[in-house]
């Protein structure tokens, strides 16, 4: 004799893993009356938000490749000689292609500023020193920060300065901060 199958039996509903994340909340008041709804206060949350970005630093990509090997690019035009503290991909006079060079690791204040106010990166270090960097045989400037000094009346123009790097690169362009030379 054989066996009918068994009918199989309906699988209980999958239950929703209750999680304690986000906002938790308690007790809002929420009227019997369905018609006072119109006139109910807002509900407010606060609730933190985080995005991950992807950044390519393209053509300038060398220049934060020499900062993680204690090394300061610039650019150097071929035809007109012009050499860019801050690197460029072509040159500003003629348009051409320039070649990658390195800087010197000293130049000089060329001139500065005192910062008191910064954004959430250096709120915690203000006031903070940011200085143009003048460089021998180099056509423009470089702004990077001032370390050492405590004071405005500690820094003058002319003064000369020494480049430092990070230890830990973090690809950023404070991985170059300048300390004065004397």
């Amino acid at each position: 004799m054989k066996r009918k199958p068994r009918a199989k039996a309906a699988a209980p509903p999958a239950k929703v893993e209750e999680r304690m994340t986000g906002t938790t909340v308690f007790n809002i008041p929420f009227p019997s009356d369905l018609e006072t709804l119109k006139g109910m206060s807002p509900i407010v949350i606060k609730y933190p938000y985080s995005v991950e970005y992807i950044h390519s630093y393209g053509q300038d990509s060398p220049f934060f490749a020499g900062l993680s090997n204690r090394k300061l690019l610039g650019t150097k035009c071929g035809a007109c000689n012009y050499t860019y503290a801050t690197p460029r991909l072509a040159c500003a006079s003629c348009g051409r292609e320039t070649d990658w060079v390195e800087l010197p690791a000293e130049g000089r204040v060329h001139t500065f500023t005192t910062c008191y106010f910064g954004s959430e990166e250096f709120l915690k270090e203000t006031p903070f020193h940011l200085i143009l960097v003048e460089f021998d045989g180099v056509d423009t400037l470089l702004l990077a920060r001032l370390v050492g000094p405590e004071t405005p009346e500690d820094i003058r123009i002319g003064m000369p300065v020494k480049a430092k790097f990070r230890r830990n690169s973090q690809l950023r362009p404070t991985d170059v901060y300048f300390v004065p030379a004397e």
